[in-house]
Parts: structure tokens; sequence; C-alpha cells
């Protein structure tokens, strides 16, 4: 059974949403406030997160960057889901570029939020060992460890990072579209005005590029999509 931590001052909300995941499979603990949350996410092994943006003590954005930058590597990975304003891509944005999986826009349907639960948790599950190792010249991935590597330093991935980059690496050379992307990677249909993958593309090319990357390796064919050229140092 997956364990889920829910963060979110709206009781009534809170209670619907736990009623009906936990009839769907899912254990449930629930926060109402970003500080409480803070402390179950470092103190309990969740599988995932869904984090609310405006909290009391902590707001989502303060906790997700905690949860990112100062916690232990168990906390750093964390599947995390945000629940932001209807309409609101600012919040979206900014929540993808720290290190949030994926996003629903509220008010939420339960049924969708579980969907979305199970995608981010396929993309956590490791893999196989024998899902052999994948790699364009000195980057490499390890999907049995949901590890990639750059020159053999290791790559800070959240799990839909990795997820993206996987399939990036598995069609090197080649375009891969965003409605692709977002299919394989995210386990979801791509939706109007969705820059998820866009974001999440950006994080990637930042991380790579603290490691020597050159900042050409993930291109991005306007209106086609992105492709993963022939590795190289920066």
């Amino acid at each position: 059974m997956s364990r889920i931590l829910l963060v979110d001052d709206d009781t009534e909300l809170t209670d619907l949403l736990r009623e009906y995941l936990t009839g769907d499979g899912f254990e449930v603990t629930v926060a109402n406030d970003g500080g409480r949350g803070l402390e179950l996410a470092q103190s309990h092994n969740f599988d995932a997160l869904v984090l609310d943006v405006m909290l009391p003590v902590h707001n989502g954005f303060d906790l997700l960057r905690k949860l990112r930058k100062d916690a232990g590597p168990a906390s750093r990975s964390l599947p995390v889901l945000m629940l932001t304003a209807k309409g609101d891509t600012v919040d979206r944005i900014v929540g993808l570029e720290m290190g949030a999986d994926d996003y629903l826009p509220k008010p939420c349907n339960p049924r969708e939020l579980a969907a979305r639960l199970r995608a981010v948790l396929r993309r956590g599950r490791v893999e196989p060992e024998n899902d052999g190792t994948l790699s364009s010249g000195p980057l490499r991935l390890l999907p049995s460890e949901h590890q990639g590597y750059w020159e053999d330093q290791p790559l800070s991935l959240t799990g839909a990072e990795f997820a993206v980059l996987k399939v990036l690496v598995q069609h090197a050379g080649e375009v891969v579209s965003k409605e692709i992307l977002t299919e394989t990677a995210l386990g979801r249909k791509l939706m109007p005005y969705d820059r998820s993958i866009d974001v999440h593309v950006s994080n990637i090319r930042k991380k790579l590029s603290k490691q020597g990357a050159s900042r050409d390796l993930i291109i991005n064919i306007r209106g086609a999509g992105y492709m993963l050229t022939e590795s190289k140092n920066g």
C-alpha cells in the first residue's frame, strides 16, 4: 500500500481526498500546515507528497525548497505533486522549477489525483536490475538505481527529470515531441498551455551544465519537441 502525505489547510478538501484515496488503496496521512507537513515528511517514509501552495507556517514552496535542498537523500527524492490555483500558471512553473514532479489545479477531481499519484509512483519505482544501463557519450543512466551520471559524477534528478532524460537518451539524435515526452515520462496527456516538460528539461540542462555538459546537449526544435544531441563536454 502506497503511503501518501497530504498537506493542505482546507480540512473539508483533505477529508474528501483522504476518504477517496483510502478507498482506492492508498494510506493517507494529513497535515494542515507547512510546519507539520515538513516535520512528517522528514521523520516518516512516505511514497509521495501532495502539497498545496498556500499554507500557514511554511507555504508549499518553502516546504518544497527545504525538502529538495536541506533534507536527507530520501526527502530530496520524494515524489511531489503540487496543488495549484486553477489557471495560475506562475505557481505551476515555480513549483516545477523548484523540483515538484507534477501539478494538479484546484479544485481537483479525486479520481484524477489518484491517477496522477499512480503515475508519479510508477516513475519513482526502481526497475529490475536486468534493465540495462543507458548511455550517450559521458551521460549514463542506471534505471535499476534510478540514478544518472555525467562523466561518473552523480546527477541529483527528481523522478520526473530522470524519466524525461531517460526517454531522450533512448531516442538520442531523434526529435521527441512534447506529447510523447508527457505521455511516456509523466504518464499523462499533454494539456493546453502545459509547460511541465519545458521546465523539467530546463532543470535537467542546469544540472548537467553544473557537471560540465554542453548547454546544447538537449536542444529545442521549435514546434517539434526536444532532442538529445551527441553527448559532449561544455
